[in-house]
């Protein structure tokens, strides 16, 4: 992305806030005008306070004119300071907001093709670089330019000739910063990238610190983080000695033009008051030079920050064509000749795949792994688009239904259950406005959780910790089975749903599932087929196919592929 649109991206950004930057813009420049204020108010007290041309007047003038400067000077910075903050406080808050939005609505292979730890770097870290940059760039910059202006200004008052040896400088700082800048923003680039590998080892080792420990991971983690952590230190380095070498050529060049205007200031005869005022004002300028020297390091990793948030907020989202929003439906799916790959380079994970479920009915989805059933469902709950043929449920294609129609219709519970550190009850209720009380009670009940609830120290209210820390594997299975309960859906999707479930909680949450089955169109993802015996019709995946449909005997009897897993299976389980 140019900087031009980066820039503009920016300003468009802040415009909400503009009456609030145009008054902080206003102090800076009050702040600047305190500069040539000062030097003027000494050139006078040189000239007129002392030898030979001096002028009686009440010395009280001296601090009440030193004085009124540095207070107008302060209440000038820190208004500044105020507006500064309060404009970049909600320009951080609106694109995080815009970020986690897009975060929200990104479709499922995003995250399939980007880690983790990047997208959490590139909301957290990057976002932050970017209003960083406002702050220390954008509005220091500002700030400093002000401050040149000014003492510049005043300069070319006391005398032009001079002002003119001293802009030498100019043209060797342009020079400079222009020669950096290409080398800063790939540096500050290569730095974001290993910034969010960082970000993803840090995750996965907080994640996965059990099987770290188990198998004895920590000699190869602390490798992978030692790599990182020394890449980072490389680019700080290289980057530090980009910025840094630009002082001191500008610092070399403000010597000589300093060394050159002391000179012809003796020549010319200048008064003692001017040439201290000119000398520093030329001084002053050396700090707000200094940092709009220095402001080129934060910028390049500020804009090649924004590149990076812009890019994710104008990703694209979920593909949402459809306008239709439908009440209760009575759960009919029926698959039309429907056939999906994940990419063109892939072999396709379905192929003409075409069935009709019946209004409550319990499919149960079989094959060997990679057959097609969890892209199945995928399809089903829109995750992905079929890449060819159509979905319809209750004979209403998926393309005339909005997402959040569709899906209000859907309740899930998969084989890796996904809690959040929120309180018991919330996770049950999970996307509900309000917690209906008895419907939640109903559903604690239904999953078999009333001794696992009781057992809490604040039984509902208790918090859960991350990904439900809190609670074993059969109970994190039971509380998302009971939140598949409390929302009520007509069509229910289970992707083995009681892998993690002892036998005695295995009997208990299978009759909960079975009323909550019960009326409801059900798709059932099981490697157990004992499971399985009891659902209405069974369809074998094969590379994408359906190769059989039918109940468990008739199945079995027919002694297809089905009926080879099923007694392989049951061998395994005897043995």
């Amino acid at each position: 992305m140019e900087n031009s649109a980066v820039m503009r991206r920016l300003v468009h950004i802040m415009r909400p806030y503009r009456n609030r930057a145009l008054l902080s813009l206003l102090a800076m420049a009050g702040a600047a005008s305190t500069q040539p204020m000062m030097t003027n108010a000494l050139k006078v007290l040189l000239d007129k306070g002392f030898g030979e041309h001096r002028v009686e007047f009440s010395l009280w003038l001296v601090p009440a004119i030193l004085i009124s400067i540095f207070a107008l000077r302060g209440v000038f910075t820190f208004l500044t300071a105020y507006l500064n903050n309060w404009v970049l406080s909600r320009v951080l808050n609106d694109l995080r907001r815009s970020m986690f939005d897009r975060l929200l609505r990104l479709p499922a292979s995003r995250f399939h093709e980007e880690s983790s730890g990047t997208m959490i770097n590139t909301v957290i870290g990057d976002v932050r670089q970017v209003a960083d940059m406002i702050n220390s760039v954008f509005l220091a910059f500002v700030r400093d330019a002000l401050t040149v202006v000014g003492l510049l200004g005043y300069l070319v008052y006391l005398n032009w000739g001079l002002t003119l040896v001293a802009l030498a400088v100019v043209p060797v700082t342009a020079i400079v910063v222009r020669t950096t800048t290409g080398r800063l923003r790939k540096l500050n680039r290569d730095n974001q990238r290993v910034t969010a590998e960082m970000t993803q080892v840090v995750e996965e080792a907080a994640r996965g610190h059990q099987v770290i420990r188990v198998f004895s991971g920590e000699r190869y983690e602390r490798a992978r983080f030692e790599e990182r952590s020394e890449a980072l230190r490389g680019f700080s380095q290289r980057m530090t000695v980009a910025a840094a070498a630009t002082v001191p050529v500008t610092q070399i060049a403000t010597a000589v033009a300093v060394s050159v205007v002391v000179v012809l200031a003796v020549y010319q005869k200048m008064t003692v008051g001017e040439f201290t005022a000119f000398i520093t004002s030329m001084l002053m300028l050396l700090a707000p030079l200094k940092s709009l020297v220095e402001v080129n390091g934060p910028l390049q990793r500020g804009m090649a920050a924004a590149e990076t948030v812009f890019a994710m907020t104008d990703a694209p989202v979920e593909s949402d064509t459809g306008t239709l929003v439908l009440g209760r439906v009575r759960g009919q799916l029926t698959f039309e000749h429907v056939s999906f790959s994940y990419s063109a380079q892939l072999a396709p994970a379905l192929a003409d795949v075409t069935l009709d479920i019946a209004p409550g009915e319990t499919i149960a989805l079989v094959g060997i792994s990679g057959g097609g059933k969890s892209s199945l469902v995928n399809l089903v709950t829109r995750f992905y688009a079929p890449s060819a043929g159509r979905i319809l449920l209750d004979g209403v294609a998926f393309d005339d239904i909005t997402l959040a129609s569709l899906r209000a219709q859907m309740a899930m519970v998969s084989q890796n259950v996904v809690l959040f550190d929120d309180t018991l009850g919330a996770n049950i209720a999970y996307g509900a406005a309000q917690v209906d009380q008895k419907r939640l009670l109903t559903a604690v009940k239904a999953a078999h959780l009333s001794e696992v609830v009781a057992a809490l120290p604040d039984g509902l209210n208790t918090l859960l910790g991350e990904n439900g820390m809190r609670l074993s594997g059969g109970q994190r299975q039971r509380v998302a089975i009971a939140r598949a309960i409390y929302k009520d859906a007509p069509v229910l999707i289970l992707d083995e749903a009681t892998s993690a479930l002892d036998s005695e909680s295995e009997r208990a949450v299978q009759a909960a599932l079975d009323t909550l089955m019960a009326g409801r169109t059900t798709l059932v993802i099981a490697h157990r087929l004992s499971t399985i015996e009891r659902a209405d019709r069974i369809v074998v995946l094969d590379h994408g196919r359906i190769l059989e449909v039918g109940r468990h005997a008739q199945l079995l009897a027919s002694g297809g592929m089905y009926a080879k897993l099923y007694r392989l299976q049951f061998a395994k389980e005897a043995a």
